[in-house]
């Protein structure tokens, strides 16, 4: 079942729609047509209580003042640019630094700032939006589209997009994930099917260097406490105060799987992106979300899929280039099951 409501207006008196998609089994997920924005994803707990597992606002002043990127939909490059800037078919492009010398998630003005088209389709909704060329100063015009469905038990994120011109893209999505509703995830438990990552200077920006995680606290091959070695003396994680990096996914999957004792939920994540950063909302500033619930230190995780962070500045990684009438698409899915 499908449905739609208001959601507010922006300043400047545009209607903000939010849009219900709930799966035959009563699991449901709240869309905003601002941001391509996942509000809320409610599923069962171990007790047959709806829990809602993603962290946001009840209003739409909450996303407008949005510094977190909370749920959005990310492009049209996700994480970081080193510098701000990147030579493409030999022509120099400059993009904002707004994360102090690099780019981060598509500018001041990325995807998670617009209000997409929406149309329903028959098992979901789909959001799309017209990049032009040279917004945020990237080339090229990018009609991009993303589908929001239920595939059984899990939320289905399938992203689409062409361009007239080569360009370089990185879509993700930004939610983030608390399998108890609110609190801290420090003993929420993860795995990762990654062997390796890529560390990160003091600015969260890849060296380029690829590390094995053997040994250390990026460590999630087998499933471990989120906050076990969140605060190791290692670099990996205290550049950051905690996870803010790239693992190299494996192939196998599903590539992540999370779970609480708690409210005996698992979330698992399937992907065909080649990393996921794992973000852990370190030194979160403190905030009321959803409910008047009260969000700060380490009180969720985002796992968000995709190419791997500044890699045109990294030839021998695999390239986030699009080509001029090349089709990108990729699918993630965040599939939910409940345990005693």
């Amino acid at each position: 079942m499908i449905t739609k409501r208001p959601f507010g207006t922006l300043a400047d008196g545009r209607a903000v729609t939010c849009w219900t998609i709930t799966s035959d089994d009563g699991l449901s997920a709240d869309i905003l047509d601002y941001g391509a924005t996942i509000r809320s994803i409610r599923v069962p707990d171990k007790n047959g209580n709806l829990t809602d597992v993603v962290l946001g606002y009840d209003t739409v002043e909450g996303y407008t003042g949005n510094r977190g990127y909370y749920g959005a939909t990310i492009g049209r490059f996700g994480n970081r640019i080193g510098g701000g800037e990147f030579d493409l078919n030999g022509k120099h492009y400059v993009l904002a630094k707004n994360n102090g010398v690099n780019h981060l998630h598509g500018g001041n003005v990325g995807f998670d700032k617009r209000i997409w088209n929406a149309e329903e389709v028959s098992d979901g909704v789909v959001f799309s939006r017209v990049s032009p060329d040279g917004e945020e100063g990237y080339p090229g015009t990018l009609n991009i589209r993303v589908k929001f469905s239920w595939q059984g038990s899990g939320l289905e994120i399938r992203y689409h997009a062409v361009s007239d011109q080569d360009t370089v893209i990185n879509l993700t999505n930004h939610s983030y994930f608390n399998l108890n509703g609110h609190g801290d995830v420090q003993k929420q438990t993860l795995m990762i099917q990654a062997d390796s990552f890529t560390i990160n200077d003091e600015g969260c920006l890849p060296t380029g260097e690829i590390v094995s995680v053997a040994g250390t606290a990026m460590d999630f091959r087998t499933p471990k406490a989120i906050g076990r070695d969140a605060d190791a003396d290692e670099i990996c994680v205290k550049y950051s105060k905690g996870y803010d990096a790239n693992f190299i996914l494996n192939g196998a999957s599903p590539a992540a799987v999370a779970h609480s004792d708690e409210s005996g939920i698992t979330m698992t994540m399937t992907t065909d992106q080649p990393g996921v950063q794992l973000y852990t909302a370190n030194a979160m500033a403190p905030r009321i979300g959803k409910s008047g619930q009260e969000y700060g230190h380490r009180a969720a995780f985002c796992l968000e899929t995709q190419h791997f962070p500044d890699c045109i500045h990294h030839p021998n990684w695999l390239s986030c280039v699009l080509r001029a009438g090349e089709i990108f698409e990729s699918v993630t899915t965040y599939a939910f099951s409940v345990s005693d």
